[in-house]
């Protein structure tokens, strides 16, 4: 039975690949569950499963075997169009290289996953406003990416991500094309969002990043390692405040 409180429960998760007459298990059977308001950053080096786990959770891949409820809904056998939807309404996806539309203004950035939900251009703009304020971002509506920092572009990713309350914020790597002083700034951005009550799951291989997660689970050869509870590491104030102090 999966708790109202259970945001992800994976239970008894493969995913195996067919590479001619050779069998690869890139993951063995992984059971985890995430609450509502965790923040949790998931570990592994390379060839650990951890970048499959991450598309299994993000609706971008599906299991070979085991079961993935997200948010109440077993979205393990979902067609494509099934699994589409899914992200667009339960994720909010933040990744390493930004992803955002270079002749779009921020604004229009982060308003694109409501065109998808069927929202109106009004509710569309408000509520894109809403979370670039939320961001600090709220004096760089109409300035497109390329006239942004690498860290208000990734305010921008954020926003975006935030923008269809979203069950889940997934993070690949969000730091990993930003310098030091500007990934401390965009951890703290996350610290704020869990403080609102956000759940995050945070993809990184960075210990130093990792560390400001409430929750650090370990992949080692398609299996969890280990999965433990730790204080954050922070740095400055998390009031759930908006950031006005944008990199």
């Amino acid at each position: 039975m999966i708790q109202e409180s259970t945001v992800i429960a994976l239970q008894g998760i493969q995913r195996l690949y067919r590479m001619g007459d050779e069998t690869i298990y890139a993951l063995r059977g992984v059971d985890l569950s995430i609450e509502r308001n965790e923040y949790v950053a998931l570990m592994g080096p390379s060839g650990s499963g951890k970048s499959t786990l991450m598309n299994l959770i993000g609706c971008l891949d599906s299991p070979s075997a085991g079961s993935y409820w997200l948010n109440g809904q077993d979205v393990a056998g979902l067609s494509d169009n099934q699994l589409a939807q899914i992200r667009n309404k339960e994720i909010g996806f933040v990744f390493q290289t930004f992803n955002l539309l270079p002749r779009l203004s921020a604004l229009d950035n982060v308003a694109l996953p409501l065109i998808y939900a069927g929202v109106s251009e009004a509710q569309r703009r408000e509520r894109a406003l809403e979370v670039l304020n939320q961001v600090g971002l709220g004096d760089r509506v109409s300035h497109k990416p390329n006239e942004l920092s690498g860290g208000q572009r990734q305010r921008v990713a954020v926003a975006r991500a935030l923008v269809n309350r979203p069950s889940l914020i997934l993070a690949d790597e969000p730091t990993g094309n930003l310098d030091s002083k500007t990934s401390i700034e965009i951890m703290e951005l996350f610290a704020t969002i869990h403080a609102l009550g956000n759940t995050i799951v945070l993809v990184t291989h960075e210990e130093d990043i990792a560390r400001h997660a409430h929750r650090m689970v370990r992949l080692k050869d398609g299996v969890v390692e280990s999965d433990q509870t730790q204080k954050p590491q922070r740095v400055g104030s998390t009031s759930p405040t908006p950031l006005n102090d944008p990199a």
